[in-house]
């Protein structure tokens, strides 16, 4: 069984021999791990990349910046309250630890979506079609397969392992090097794309395979059976995933409340329908004396969000307690989410029921994910043969236009397809729809 005296390191990616950071007493390791990423580029572009409805215009409903956040808020309570009740039953524990759960679950859930491409899932859609069925196809025939998966099985988790920690051109050794373990949390699938299987989820590409090999031993994370490069999940991967699902699930229903693709009346049942009239007779009694007050409906739906939020995390903190034995042992687990009972289960199926069938197959969703399969797509088909024959005219035309920290000198295959992913991945969706019109000639600049 791991202990968390092996899991919880402070051993930094790219500085494992030497130290760049002066001690301090403001901050610890972990601290500065979520300093660096919520002070980084990448993060800031989040919030110009769709989360689920399209960038706001007079309403104003989540994207992926927004999202990030208040994902890593709910991680910081999932984490803390997991923590407090550690240090309370587990003789002997070192304190100081256990103490850093809660600020290393936040971390990963500021970065789990920075590999995300434009366009929301779509996007991932997009790069993986343009391999799978489109001219990245006939390329892929010259790669080993384990190679060729990173690209039609694309998925923004790896991508964003990758962002993290690969020196870029002109970067330092390890990327944002970051602590082992944060990155460890980032990492919801951890085995490699030729192990993905039908949901075509995956942790890390080729590229970065050997340093999540290097960070899994280092943890003590467990080894699977059936293959090298299949590990068992960092614990606290299962604190990232569930503060995520809640957010997702329930805040995708205040959006699309706000945008009135919800009645304000199913709205409200559907949250309410998370407290059972018994068990939770008392804490139903103080938000119904609320909701006599509360007369805007955007405020009452907001209300009703924050108490369902507050149950499930205490909900999902007391599983992942329950099954923590199972979980250090690296034993195949379900999601924290998929473990709820009673009121919170039935009520969580139900908004998922309504996900399906009118939030995500909304037209305005619909038109944003068409969008981005043409958006994502042209500047693949552009830019891919560009990098393959650099010297021809357009070629070095449209590679002037691709930041130096992408630039590359590798004739390998699969490095150079790796560098256009980079960059289109990397993209805003309004800067991909604007280069997209001027490379296809639909804006040109001065007319």
């Amino acid at each position: 069984m791991t202990k968390w005296s092996q899991l919880i390191s402070p051993v930094r990616l790219g500085l494992e021999l030497r130290k760049y950071d002066e001690p301090e007493e403001i901050r610890t390791a972990f601290q500065r791990d979520y300093d660096r990423i919520i002070f980084s580029s990448p993060f800031r572009r989040l919030q110009n990349k769709t989360q689920v409805f399209p960038l706001p215009g007079s309403i104003f409903v989540h994207n992926r910046l927004t999202h990030s956040l208040e994902v890593a808020s709910v991680g910081r309570s999932l984490g803390n309250l997991v923590a407090l009740s550690l240090a309370k039953s587990e003789e002997g524990a070192d304190t100081n630890i256990l103490s850093e759960i809660g600020t290393i679950v936040s971390t990963a859930c500021l970065a789990h979506d920075m590999g995300n491409p434009p366009f929301g899932h779509s996007g991932e859609n997009a790069i993986s079609n343009f391999f799978r069925k489109g001219q990245g196809k006939i390329l892929l025939d010259r790669l080993p397969e384990e190679q060729q998966t990173d690209f039609i099985c694309f998925d923004g988790n790896a991508n964003a392992f990758r962002l993290l920690t690969h020196t870029f051109n002109g970067r330092r050794e390890g990327g944002f090097g970051l602590t082992y373990s944060t990155l460890a949390a980032v990492v919801k699938y951890p085995y490699e794309s030729i192990l993905a299987g039908d949901k075509q989820k995956f942790g890390f590409f080729q590229t970065e395979k050997e340093l999540f090999h290097k960070i899994a031993l280092q943890l003590g994370l467990m080894q699977k059976s059936d293959h090298p490069m299949r590990f068992s999940r960092h614990p606290l991967v299962f604190l990232v995933e569930a503060a995520d699902d809640i957010c997702y699930q329930i805040i995708d229903l205040e959006d699309a409340h706000k945008l009135k693709i919800i009645t304000s009346e199913d709205a409200e049942q559907m949250l309410l329908a998370f407290f059972d009239q018994v068990d939770d007779n008392d804490v139903l009694s103080i938000i119904f004396d609320n909701l006599r007050i509360v007369q805007d409906k955007n405020e009452r739906v907001g209300y009703l969000r924050a108490m369902v939020i507050g149950k499930l995390v205490k909900e999902c903190a007391a599983i992942f307690l329950r099954n923590m034995d199972l979980i250090l042992r690296g034993e195949t687990t379900p999601s924290l989410l998929k473990m709820l009972e009673g009121s919170s289960k039935e009520a969580m199926a139900e908004i998922k029921k309504i996900s399906i069938s009118k939030i995500y197959k909304d037209p305005a969703v619909i038109q944003i994910e068409i969008a981005g399969y043409k958006i994502l797509g042209t500047l693949l088909e552009e830019f891919t043969p560009a990098i393959l024959d650099p010297n021809d005219q357009l070629s070095e035309k449209l590679l002037s236009i691709i930041p130096q920290q992408y630039h590359l000198r590798s004739e390998d295959l699969y490095e150079q397809l790796q560098t256009i992913v980079d960059f289109v991945s990397g993209m805003t969706d309004l800067y991909a729809l604007d280069l997209y019109r001027k490379i296809t000639g639909i804006n040109l600049p001065g007319m």
